[in-house]
């Protein structure tokens, strides 16, 4: 099947499954990868599509990566839901992984983190792949604003009133890209990081999101007209993801930041089913994480090398 076509077949798909999740929808890999940058394996059965796995195809000195790409927190297979009993459900994972890694085109090195709803890797390691299994935070419940905030941390909580009876913060959601980007700049400069993405790619990122309507920009403000904290929310019809944020360093201990992801969780009942923080493996962002009573949710980063060169530097590196 032609590239083309078989891409022209997947945009189809995302347009009719509402399963699939927004950082594996082409709209989305439209605007994170470029549309020639990107590409998909399906697994059919006759006409209908029963699995399908994008990837971000990267080329840099003479190897080729098949990744994610940036400010995409998952990729990974999609499988067409079954109501076959378990005993066969398996056995229908497994033809449908296996179409689906016999597809891939030759690569150097495979490296993708899977959304949390792939639950079952094992085809890949059958296929010579490696696992390290990662872990998120996640709230449900989101119609429960009562139960959501009685399952706060008491820190948590009273970050949120310090935020609003002592700093008196008020959420805003009319400020745009620009103070979110510099905010967010600020953040990464602080640890004495680069920013992993760029502001051309964020902003085409967020024109995609807007023509969806599925993005949130939420911003605490102080009486001085002082930018505290700012968070990028997103959506789809199962779930709402903190994508990415920022804080001014000077307003750190206000607590700007509890309360915008508050704001950003009661928002997020509204337009879908459950809140996903996307949870980073750095401790004390964990613990923050945590705080709001979110339940800790494994998912697998899969990887594969092919290449010896790239073998020996990874060696090197471990």
């Amino acid at each position: 099947m032609a590239c083309v076509d078989r891409k022209n077949r997947y945009r189809k798909l995302c347009l009719e499954e509402p399963g699939i999740p927004i950082f594996c929808r082409d709209w989305w890999l439209d605007a994170v990868c470029g549309e020639n940058s990107w590409d998909v394996v399906l697994f059919e059965k006759g006409d209908r599509i029963i699995g399908s796995m994008p990837f971000y195809v990267l080329k840099r000195l003479g190897f080729t990566f098949l990744i994610q790409p940036p400010l995409t927190q998952t990729l990974g297979p999609w499988i067409r839901p079954s109501t076959v009993k378990y005993v066969k459900r398996l056995g229908y994972q497994k033809r449908v992984m296996q179409g689906l890694i016999d597809q891939l085109p030759e690569y150097d090195q495979f490296k993708m983190n899977f959304h949390h709803d792939v639950d079952n890797w094992l085809p890949f390691y059958w296929h010579g792949f490696q696992q390290t299994t990662r872990y998120t935070y996640q709230l449900s419940g989101l119609d429960n604003e009562k139960g959501l905030w009685q399952g706060l941390s008491e820190s948590t909580r009273r970050e949120i009133r310090k935020a609003t009876k002592r700093f008196k913060l008020k959420i805003r959601n009319d400020l745009g890209l620009d103070t979110l980007w510099e905010l967010n700049r600020e953040t990464f400069g602080r640890q004495g990081m680069q920013v992993p993405y760029t502001r051309e790619l964020v902003g085409r990122l967020d024109s995609a999101c807007k023509q969806q309507d599925c993005r949130q920009i939420w911003i605490a403000e102080d009486a001085q007209n002082r930018y505290h904290a700012a968070i990028y929310v997103v959506w789809d019809e199962n779930s709402a993801y903190y994508l990415m944020g920022g804080s001014n360093p000077s307003t750190r201990n206000s607590g700007a930041f509890s309360l915008i992801i508050w704001q950003a969780i009661q928002q997020a009942a509204t337009v879908t089913k459950q809140f996903d923080f996307e949870g980073s493996m750095i401790e004390s962002v964990e613990r923050f994480f945590r705080g709001f009573g979110a339940r800790q949710t494994p998912y697998f980063r899969i990887t594969k090398t092919n290449s010896k060169p790239l073998k020996l530097i990874q060696l090197f590196r471990d």
